[in-house]
């Protein structure tokens, strides 16, 4: 999982099998893909999800979801979970490296139109902790298992945060 967790599957295995080809790593990512997308059981949401994703919505905060599956993968499994897509998604399709590269969050931010100093990531893997932290964002890490990553703060699951929007549209994310 240290190496697994929040990368695309053709550069997780690069990094597990160096000297395999790149297109053979490229052909089993998009088979891997494929079987997950098909294969949504079990798929839940993390606990307070659904209720801080609609606090984002109904303070009209800006949010992306950055992430390192595709569109077809990520699209089943937030259906699957219940959760509601936001409008800009960076997905495998949108970048040229993988988390921890942090590409992805930097495009979020731009597209959002925020710099990334003011941004906070929400991460569970090392991979994305460490890209958001290259990005120059705050990370808050979700559960235990981003303890050991560095994230600014760790919270159990999403319960334990909330997102005020104040005057001016200054935006507060309390944890704890």
């Amino acid at each position: 999982m240290r190496v697994v967790h929040g990368r695309q599957g053709y550069a997780t295995l690069a990094v597990l099998l160096p000297d395999r080809p790149v297109e053979q790593n490229h052909a089993d990512n998009a088979r891997m893909l494929a079987e997950e997308t098909a294969d949504v059981d079990g798929v839940v949401p993390i606990p307070g999800a659904p209720e801080f994703l609609a606090s984002l919505v109904t303070g009209a905060v800006p949010h992306a979801l950055v992430t390192s599956a595709d569109v077809a993968l990520s699209t089943a499994r937030m259906a699957a979970a219940g959760l509601t897509l936001p409008e800009v998604r960076i997905t495998a399709e949108s970048v040229g490296a993988s988390k921890p590269d942090p590409e992805g969050f930097l495009k979020g931010a731009a597209e959002l139109g925020v710099p990334p100093e003011e941004c906070v990531v929400f991460e569970d893997s090392g991979a994305g902790i460490e890209a958001g932290r290259a990005a120059g964002m705050r990370v808050v890490g979700i559960g235990e298992r981003a303890r050991p990553h560095g994230p600014d703060v760790v919270v159990r699951d999403l319960t334990a945060v909330r997102v005020e929007v104040g005057e001016g549209g200054l935006i507060r994310v309390r944890v704890g």
